[in-house]
């Protein structure tokens, strides 16, 4: 039962009172900040609901015209017109450049890993944010990157392949005048860099050389990106090194995204606020998390930042954090932890409310180390509809300033290009907030879930696994790209790729994952720390900007590509192909889900059905849903057949858990909440608001904490 306390018109749950107000607000008063949410709800709330609504009666629209058209051919050009007709598609606006100001570099100039990780974590958001720098050596020696298994304790083979590895890198990205890296014996850091490797020599672009410390340490640079070998003699990897050098270290996540949203399961006011105590904690520096680890107790503080002497003898201090983004939820949820007129209110206002007011002391910082030194609030807003769903972010964060006494257009936001409306109409939904956007991001998961839920009733949509083949695909990917390029954001936003899914296939992520910054895209996902620093070397290798300039003006897609369903069209699949796809979309479900509703992990590296560990978060359960529930729409399936399959993988779930002792297996009664909520997912799926998956979880995951309580 909430305890609530009245502010005017507003009934707030007494935690979050008190953490507003005695550890949240800064320079404005409770009274100021109350009054100005009521306020603010007041305006914006019907507003919001409107959107919601208009959500809808597109969706309502777009499932008649599918239906009175399917089975027939796709016509394209009277699909447009239709989609223009009832206010879906809209004019692109004029030509037009951002102009957004106060950015920080990381964002604005540089290209780099980006990492995203649930705040509701302390340790995790920890880590990202000390993610900026990370050791090349650990992140080959650690991971497949370097083939086969490490033998016990210290594996010196391994070691040799791991600096034949990083030394070759660094042949390839800072070449010397001549020899190789593997050949240098001895390094003099001064205004210039000497360097022996059988013979003298120094770097091929004198430039690369960025500054040395006093312990010998030498600093490199790659397009941009900071490069340390470690130089220390005494250590175990260092007294065997001709040159010394125990360790390259490198400059990985430039920025990492604080997530309040698909990876994390806060569904009441106890859990809003462990999300914005964590937010808080990152702003004023003092976040600090103990846990045990071989025994010992540890504490994960954030990093400092780092100084070293530039070439010509200046100290330099240069961060050793992630500029860190928060990413707040959409404008779909609402939430009990703040009443108006004892009505719950949109959950997206709460978290601009608290998450902008929490920066702030980040922004009234006069010495150390700070998030923004640019003096902005970084938001991503995901899951928006389209330009008038973007302005009325625009409008809320506006409001947002003006309560807590920010000049305008402090908060920048970030445009998550994740649903199908935004990617159609990404120009003008940029244009909405052209002086507040530092970032667009493809979601290929989420935007293949509103895909299929767009079109839930144009036919029975493909196999999941041929998807990235589609022309659609291409179309969003590439069309992300030239429009953020269009619309002015090279040097001065992220023009961003998605999540590479596989946490422990870090070889093929080195293989695959450089795409993203040859296509154009000057930051992209990783899911962890480790990831980070390998996906670094891309852009070590990469010029974006060079990228960048190539593309620009360049227009590489089509509407109706993008328009076009991903559809079978009269195609049979056979009943072990069904059966197969029904399996696979359960598994993955219900690993999800059991931990989500149970436990309250909103994401983790889930078990697929071959034991393959893959990063799941609401996205990938998203697309499964849909998926099935499409398929039951069009017959391709049956309940019973789904049915079937769920029964069938919860044992599997169950055995991939059994050493979890917090697990409380589903087989053989079936019948707990987080069952119930991975059958409601698909049974309940095409009636869901664009298919999100949200409304069901929360609702089971409140039922299963009230039970506990």
């Amino acid at each position: 039962m909430t305890n609530y306390v009245a502010k005017g018109g507003l009934s707030v749950a007494a935690e979050l009172v008190d953490l507003i107000e005695n550890e949240v607000l800064t320079s404005v008063s409770a009274g100021q900040f109350w009054s100005g949410y009521e306020a603010l709800l007041r305006d914006l709330a019907p507003r919001n609901k409107a959107l919601l609504d208009k959500r809808l009666s597109l969706q309502a629209q777009i499932n008649d015209w599918n239906a009175a058209n399917v089975g027939k051919p796709f016509d394209s050009d009277a699909y447009r017109a239709f989609l223009t007709d009832i206010g879906y598609l809209v004019d692109a606006p004029a030509p037009f450049a951002v102009s957004t100001q106060n950015v920080d570099p990381e964002i604005a100039e540089m290209a780099g890993p980006q990492l995203v990780v649930p705040v509701m974590n302390a340790r995790f958001a920890l880590n990202a944010a000390n993610a900026r720098w990370g050791s090349l050596y650990d992140a080959l020696y650690g991971t497949d990157a370097i083939p086969g298994q490490a033998a016990p304790g210290y594996d010196a083979a391994r070691g040799a392949k791991v600096i034949a590895w990083a030394r070759a890198h660094l042949d390839q990205v800072v070449p010397l005048v001549n020899g190789s890296w593997a050949d240098v014996t001895a390094m003099t850091a001064g205004e210039t860099l000497e360097i022996t490797a059988g013979g003298a020599t120094t770097l091929a672009n004198p430039a690369q050389y960025a500054g040395y410390r006093g312990n010998g340490d030498v600093l490199l640079t790659a397009n941009g990106l900071l490069i340390e070998l470690v130089i220390d003699r005494t250590s175990a990897i260092g007294q065997d090194d001709p040159a010394g050098i125990s360790d390259i270290r490198l400059e990985s996540a430039l920025t990492a995204i604080q997530d309040c949203e698909d990876s994390v399961a806060a569904v009441d006011a106890a859990d809003k606020c462990v999300v914005y105590r964590n937010w808080l904690g990152l702003m004023t520096g003092g976040l600090e998390e103990t846990f045990q680890k071989g025994g010992k107790a540890l504490t994960r503080r954030l990093a400092p930042d780092m100084t070293y002497l530039a070439p010509n003898g200046e100290t330099v201090t240069h961060p050793g954090r992630a500029v860190l983004l928060v990413r707040n939820v959409g404008h779909l949820m609402m939430t009990d932890a703040v009443l108006l007129d004892g009505a719950d209110t949109p959950e997206g206002i709460m978290d601009a409310m608290v998450t902008v007011a929490a920066a702030m002391h980040d922004l009234q910082k006069t010495e150390g180390a700070r998030n923004s030194r640019a003096g902005s609030v970084y938001v991503v807003k995901p899951k928006m509809h389209g330009p008038e769903e973007v302005a009325f972010a625009n409008d809320l964060y506006g409001r947002v300033e003006q309560v807590l006494g920010l000049a305008p257009y402090t908060v920048k936001l970030g445009i998550m290009d994740e649903e199908r409306r935004t990617s159609a109409n990404l120009a003008a939904c940029i244009a909405e907030v052209k002086q507040r956007c530092v970032f667009i991001n493809t979601g290929f998961l989420d935007r293949t879930g509103d895909e299929i839920h767009t079109s839930m009733k144009a036919g029975p949509v493909i196999p999941r696994g041929e998807m990235a083949g589609t022309a659609w695909l291409t179309a969003y990917e590439n069309g992300n790209v030239d429009t953020g390029l269009a619309a002015g954001l090279r040097g001065h936003a992220q023009i961003g790729k998605g999540m590479w899914a596989k946490p422990d296939d870090m070889a093929e992520m080195l293989e695959v994952k450089v795409g993203h910054p040859k296509a154009g895209a000057n930051t992209a996902w990783v899911p962890s720390p480790t990831a980070a620093t390998l996906h670094a070397t891309h852009y070590h290798a990469v010029n974006v900007d060079a990228v960048q300039s190539d593309l620009e003006g360049k227009s590489r897609t089509s509407l109706a590509d993008l328009l076009t369903p991903p559809i079978m069209h009269g195609r049979n699949l056979s009943g072990e192909e069904v059966q197969r796809e029904l399996d696979n979309a359960c598994q993955s479900i219900l690993g999800y889900v059991v931990r989500w509703v149970d436990q309250g992990v909103g994401c983790s590296k889930v078990p697929d059905i071959n034991d393959v560990a893959l990063m799941e978060d609401r996205a990938t359960l998203r697309i499964s849903s849909q998926y099935l529930a499409n398929w039951l729409t069009h017959g391709i399936c049956t309940e019973a057949e789904v049915e079937a399959a769920f029964r069938r993988m919860a044992p599997k779930v169950d055995a991939q858990n059994a050493g979890d002792p917090a697990y409380a297996p589903m087989a053989p009664s079936f019948d707990g909440e987080a069952f119930n909520a991975a059958r409601d997912l698909v049974f309940k799926g095409a009636a869901q608001p664009s298919g999100y998956t949200e409304p069901l979880l929360h609702a089971a995951r409140r039922r299963v904490k009230e039970a506990l309580a």
